[in-house]
């Protein structure tokens, strides 16, 4: 069966996306990119494979774009993307091309994502090596990669800074509600009791002194 494509017509609510009329009646909606990609216009006849195909770029490019969406506010892993994807109805088979896609133009890389992840945390919410390892295999990265980006870590440093920032939210007390609440805080980071220790030392000496 052929049809003619009577009409293209933008769409009112969503920008960006056009109707598609067959032989005068609605028959299905596709981005201005396919549009524009396939070359659509009024007169022209498609097949019912073609519609098909027609639709399957079209989900293809919504994919694609709501990925890419995502990935604008930070870098994500890739098991992430997926999970975002599925929430978002997307056919399985759709959301594994695309993630190729992203990874064939490097927009997705589990160990940059990693060395990102662990260069955030340690400017902005430092904790231990094992937490964030614990974190990054939460995000889907595997084993090998987050134990070779948190080699590095210096928890001593990091213990300092997260326990440096914290202090100065505390209520003044005596050293052992302080070493409480702090110790508290730092166990939560995954720090370890003799790398605690020596923090709170430090920094009640710098807060008395």
């Amino acid at each position: 069966m052929v049809n003619t494509i009577t009409s293209i017509e933008p769409q009112k609510r969503k920008r960006g996306r056009l109707n598609l009329f067959l032989d005068g009646v609605f028959a299905l909606g596709l981005g201005a990119e396919i549009v524009e990609s396939y070359r659509l216009k009024p007169g022209q006849t498609l097949s019912e494979s073609q519609i098909e195909e027609l639709v399957r770029a079209d989900q293809f490019q919504q994919c694609l774009d709501a990925a890419s969406h995502y990935l604008s506010y930070r870098p994500r892993s890739e098991k992430e993307i997926r999970g975002r994807l599925r929430r978002r109805g997307f056919d399985q088979n759709i959301i594994e091309g695309v993630l190729l896609k992203l990874k064939e133009q490097r927009l997705i890389d589990d160990a940059s994502f990693a060395q990102f992840w662990k260069e955030n945390r340690e400017s902005f919410s430092p904790r231990s090596r094992l937490l964030l390892r614990l974190e990054l295999k939460e995000k889907g990265v595997d084993p090998e990669t987050a134990e070779a980006v948190t080699q590095g870590v210096d928890e001593e440093e990091g213990a300092y800074q997260a326990a440096r920032k914290k202090a100065s939210s505390l209520k003044e007390g005596d050293y052992q509600a302080f070493r409480r609440k702090l110790g508290a805080f730092l166990r939560r980071r995954g720090f370890s009791y003799e790398v605690i220790n020596r923090t709170l030392e430090r920094v009640w000496r710098e807060l008395s002194d």
